[in-house]
């Protein structure tokens, strides 16, 4: 996964801004749902906070408080930078976080938590919970007629194909998985504060 997202790292914006490949994709009232996530985002009370799999730093510069961004991707990192100036970011495993126990008041992730498989989310939630007591997670509802769990072909700009795996989750579910509740919901995001 971390040579897709080293490929991808110059076009991945692109999903949240509707462009390139994903400029004629019908999603309605996408770009106000987007702004809307990142109103919730930026109202989360300033923490010492990490955000695993920040990626391009698209979310992690809404966050308030001291801000600590991990990816395993180096490129996404490089654009995440210049994105959140105000933020560290440290180039490590979410599956081991890098960082010891009770470091943080909060650990959030967007995205992150939709591709992994079962096994891996627990040991996720494991280390989320290690090093924090708080865990806010961004991920995707279903859409109409979509299978909750799925392989997803992924066409990047260079033409290159890659597989992804996709879970998607109901409100209820994502609550439920966390143990949390949620705080947004939207037609495309989920938000769960645990």
């Amino acid at each position: 996964m971390k040579a897709y997202y080293d490929r991808r790292a110059p076009e991945y914006d692109d999903f949240w801004l509707g462009a390139g490949l994903y400029a004629h994709r019908d999603r309605p009232d996408w770009e106000g749902e987007v702004r809307a996530l990142e109103a919730v985002v930026a109202n989360l009370p300033p923490l010492r906070t990490l955000d695993v799999a920040c990626g391009t730093g698209f979310l992690t510069r809404h966050l308030r408080g001291e801000v600590v961004g991990l990816d395993a991707s180096a490129r996404m990192l490089e654009v995440a930078r210049a994105q959140a100036p105000a933020a560290t970011f440290v180039q490590g495993d979410a599956l081991a976080l890098p960082f010891g126990d009770g470091e943080f008041e909060r650990v959030f992730s967007s995205y992150f938590y939709c591709h992994l498989e079962e096994e891996d989310r627990r040991r996720f939630l494991a280390e989320a919970r290690r090093v924090a007591p708080e865990l806010v997670i961004v991920a995707s509802r279903p859409g109409e007629g979509d299978a909750k769990e799925r392989w997803e072909e992924r066409r990047l700009k260079d033409g290159s194909c890659w597989t992804v795996y996709k879970r998607v989750f109901t409100a209820e579910e994502l609550a439920a998985e966390l143990d949390g509740r949620i705080v947004f919901e939207g037609n495309w995001f989920l938000v769960a504060r645990a």
